[in-house]
């Protein structure tokens, strides 16, 4: 069995790495087109969004079933022109969404292989901690004897 000698505390500050952020990291390499996408992904699984569409909804078909024949522009019950639209932005957003989150996918590998790389750093300094306290420990276990025997 090999006795493993402990680094000191400088070797161990001396190996140790810079934290990095990888929030910035990744928002730093990300083109307009790319925030633009993220912004959008996050925004269109809100509450928020699906109340400004449900409430668009209502005012279109309440409008196009309620308001003075002359002044409906969508004639009941086909909303042609509503279907159109709503399919319009479902067909932009399903890409879209995709990109986004395909970004994201690529942000959380970024953050996982970063926590990974502190979490070995975080064991070699434990492993070098776990050393200290066995060396001191036999330290001790010698003193006493020592002190026993005498």
């Amino acid at each position: 069995m090999t006795i493993q000698t402990p680094l000191t505390v400088q070797e161990l500050r001396a190996r140790r790495k810079a934290p990095r952020n990888v929030n910035i990291e990744h928002h730093e390499r990300l083109s307009h087109l790319e925030k633009v996408a993220l912004f959008i992904t996050g925004h269109v699984g809100t509450m928020g969004f699906f109340l400004l569409i449900l409430g668009w909804t209502a005012l279109w078909l309440s409008w196009n079933i309620f308001a003075p024949v002359h002044l409906r522009f969508d004639p009941f019950p086909a909303f042609v022109l509503w279907l159109f639209i709503s399919n319009m932005i479902q067909i932009m957003l399903m890409p879209l969404i995709m990109v986004g989150q395909n970004l994201q996918g690529k942000h959380a590998e970024a953050r996982a292989e970063a926590d990974y790389d502190v979490n070995v750093q975080a064991e070699d300094e434990i492993e070098t901690i776990l050393l200290h306290l066995e060396n001191q420990n036999k330290l001790i276990l010698q003193i006493l004897n020592q002190l026993e025997n005498k």
